[in-house]
């Protein structure tokens, strides 16, 4: 078994999480023979706990065949945080995804890159800022990378391809499960003119708790974070959080003080985030130089 086929493997194990998952390959000299090793082998070179270790000693590698033809299905490419075109970034980050699933291709362009996040209701005014600032940034050479939620992430990847630019979208689901439903021609169109990546299974269902852990994704493949409306509890707000224990910049344009969707972009520029009115400001505080 290579070790593609391993880590595919491992990371169809919902206990084992990112950073568990590396402190595992890191422990062995011959990760590919995990799966040979008994519960006490395992538990002894990898220090994880025994529940862990059973888990994975239980694990029907039957299943990774399966997901391998899932992978066909769908057209995917599967590179894992070993391979060179992983993106730098993301790499950089304390728990990159082991493993990303991949319909379209990175670029080495795509180290330049802005996310574009915010509340899934939005107004007519943040759908129309998300537009004109994704359009100006892919118009730059800049890449939007976004959620493809409804509302503000799905204008995001909307304004960058109308640029004719690229764009990266993240699911918080597998392929088999693309999330929103009425975006699956858009997921063709990214796929064309950018990615589309998931660090989940093929068959995961876009499960609550799947979306706070893609969002350290998003903001782990962009320099800053560009958060346009977000409400008290939106998941926007997570994303800039990710984005603070990353070192990356949080960029906000404000709202209406009255507006529930203002209250997370106005609290987060209240607590030292970029106010931001234009491109220029984006530009300006990452020091950027782009092609006209």
């Amino acid at each position: 078994m290579e070790n593609l086929e391993v880590l595919i493997g491992l990371n169809m194990i919902p206990e084992l999480k990112p950073l568990t998952l590396k402190r595992i390959w890191q422990s062995l000299s011959k990760p590919k023979e995990i799966f040979n090793l008994s519960e006490e082998e395992i538990t002894k070179r990898t220090g994880i706990k025994r529940e862990l270790a059973f888990k994975i000693k239980s694990f029907d590698l039957k299943k990774i065949d399966a997901e391998i033809s899932l992978i066909k299905k769908y057209n995917l490419k599967v590179i894992t945080f070993q391979d060179d075109e992983y993106p730098f970034l993301l790499k950089q980050i304390p728990d990159p995804a082991p493993v990303l699933y991949i319909k379209g291709e990175f670029k080495p362009q795509d180290k330049l890159s802005i996310a574009v996040v915010g509340c899934r209701q939005a107004s007519f005014y943040g759908l129309e800022c998300s537009n004109n600032f994704s359009f100006q940034l892919a118009e730059l050479g800049i890449t939007v990378v976004s959620g493809l939620a409804r509302g503000i992430d799905t204008w995001a990847h909307k304004g960058a391809l109308k640029a004719g630019g690229r764009t990266i979208a993240v699911l918080g689901s597998g392929f088999g499960f693309i999330y929103p439903k009425e975006n699956r021609d858009l997921v063709e169109e990214i796929a064309l003119n950018g990615a589309v990546i998931s660090e989940f299974p093929c068959q995961m269902k876009p499960l609550s708790f799947n979306f706070p852990r893609r969002n350290r994704i998003i903001s782990g493949l962009s320099l800053g974070v560009l958060v346009i409306e977000a409400g008290k509890r939106s998941g926007a707000l997570i994303t800039a959080r990710f984005a603070l224990e990353q070192g990356r910049e949080v960029f906000c344009i404000p709202g209406r003080y009255d507006s529930f969707n203002s209250f997370g972009t106005n609290t987060l520029i209240k607590e030292g985030a970029k106010l931001v009115l234009n491109i220029e400001d984006i530009l300006e505080e990452l020091n950027l130089t782009v092609k006209n």
